[in-house]
């Protein structure tokens, strides 16, 4: 089975590589953001790791951050942020079925 991180890391790789694909880009707090993206891209395990109408919040672990880093921040910056000195990134993530999207909101901590 795949593992949250694997999940996060191929969705980020892919909306990197397709960025037409983002509904929406939000920025709502300093140390926050919020993608959304339609629930018709393939998700790994997405009943596990996109729950229905739920959240999921997970710390993304230190070995994820340290070969993903540059992933984390092109997101970062594509949201309007410089550089950020984080030590934690925790990801939430949730299938919101009325809108047919699915949230990634990443928060660096």
């Amino acid at each position: 089975m795949a593992s949250n991180s694997d999940s996060i890391f191929n969705i980020l790789s892919y909306l990197k590589r397709h960025p037409e694909k983002i509904f929406a880009l939000r920025s709502c707090y300093d140390n926050v953001i919020q993608i959304f993206f339609k629930d018709v891209i393939k998700v790994a395990d997405a009943n596990i790791y996109f729950p229905d109408n739920k959240l999921m919040v997970n710390c993304l672990t230190d070995d994820f951050l340290a070969q993903n880093g540059d992933l984390l921040d092109s997101f970062w910056q594509l949201a309007g942020h410089d550089y950020i000195d984080h030590h934690e990134v925790w990801a939430t993530t949730s299938h919101l079925t009325p809108k047919n999207m699915y949230l990634l909101e990443l928060s660096f901590e």
